[in-house]
């Protein structure tokens, strides 16, 4: 299994919250379903800012979906644009 990774997430000059996953994409998609859609995350240790266009819409449920869960759920996607660096951590 993968280890699990920080991500913080950017708006402005500003860390506005903090995201996991093994992988950037992951960490981004978890921004994307809250709503997010100019995402910019930079792994925490790091001078990397991975640079996302994130997106989601309502879609039907699964056939297999548990009875709690709604008839309609919400499905992320996004678009990695780019990787930025940052001159010095703040």
């Amino acid at each position: 299994m993968a280890e699990k990774r920080y991500f913080s997430l950017r708006q402005g000059n500003k860390e506005v919250g903090v995201f996991t996953g093994s992988q950037p994409r992951q960490a981004a998609l978890k921004a994307a379903n809250r709503g997010y859609t100019d995402i910019k995350l930079r792994e925490r240790g790091t001078k990397k800012i991975h640079i996302f266009k994130g997106s989601r819409k309502q879609v039907a449920a699964p056939e297999n979906a548990p009875e709690w869960m709604g008839a309609k759920v919400w499905k992320p996607n996004v678009k990695k644009l780019g990787i930025d660096r940052l001159g010095k951590l703040k």
